[in-house]
């Protein structure tokens, strides 16, 4: 099957503003694409692009005074399958995990570990460990939390969605991700698209989710939806959304415009 998938962001600025973003599909998925997915800035500036550590695909510009409209509009090809399932996969003992997981295995900016780790050894330490601790984790967060996009916040912590018991895709992967970690489970934050494929169409926007690390590999989960999903379009990977934001502006910036769409387009 295909999809197309893009946005289109309208920014206005008061005065020249450097601006950095994290949009475009991630390289795994590239040579699914049919065609490029590159940047539309209208007015016209220079753009720069770079691959941040944790190999994401970022782009660097200076947005000029007053409006500027971001867009990318892209085809590719998809398996058309949900994601994967691996069951029987096994949690690795930390002294047994790659070197290049345990970034993953700590605290950051919005997964607070250190105040998370009583509690999740409280909800979990009893349930199978491997896949099944994970689903546990996706299991109670999907449940504990009530979606609300009404009451997004950008600054809202996994400590924080714990408590007040709302939030978005972003709150309920950062919570999840906090919990994985606090069991021993490496756990990495994902922004992409998702298509709304079998499901009731929903509010378009980029998606969140998260990936464990188990039996030497990585696993998507999803605890915002809590079921395996098709049309996962990967854009960045990081410890948590800090270091995938969308859009990072380094001055005065007013996002005035958004759109984001993903949807299933014919056959392969």
């Amino acid at each position: 099957m295909q999809l197309r998938v893009g946005f289109e962001m309208t920014y206005d600025c008061p005065q020249p503003t450097p601006m950095l973003m994290a949009v475009n599909i991630h390289y795994t998925r590239v040579s699914d694409l049919v065609g490029h997915d590159d940047l539309v800035i209208d007015p016209p500036v220079p753009v720069k692009e770079y691959r941040d550590s944790f190999g994401n695909r970022c782009t660097r510009i200076v947005a000029p005074r007053g409006r500027t409209r971001i867009t990318a509009d892209a085809l590719l090809n998809d398996s058309g399958l949900p994601d994967p399932v691996a069951l029987g996969a096994q949690q690795l003992a930390v002294p047994d995990l790659p070197d290049d997981t345990l970034m993953f295995l700590i605290g950051s900016r919005y997964c607070e570990t250190d105040r998370l780790s009583d509690t999740a050894w409280q909800l979990f330490g009893n349930t199978p460990t491997g896949w099944g601790r994970v689903q546990a984790i996706c299991d109670y967060v999907h449940r504990h939390i009530a979606f609300d996009y009404q009451n997004a916040s950008a600054t809202r912590s996994a400590l924080e969605t714990f408590t007040g018991k709302i939030g978005v895709c972003r709150d309920y992967a950062h919570l999840a991700v906090a919990f994985c970690r606090c069991m021993n489970i490496p756990a990495r934050y994902c922004t992409g698209h998702l298509a709304d494929i079998g499901v009731p169409v929903g509010l378009g926007d980029f998606a969140a989710w998260f990936e464990a690390y188990l039996d030497g590999d990585w696993h998507i989960f999803d605890p915002r939806n809590n079921m395996r999903r098709i049309g996962r379009v990967l854009i960045a990977r990081g410890r948590d959304a800090a270091d995938v934001p969308i859009s990072n502006s380094f001055g005065p910036c007013t996002l005035t415009g958004f759109k984001v769409w993903a949807e299933e387009v014919g056959t392969g």
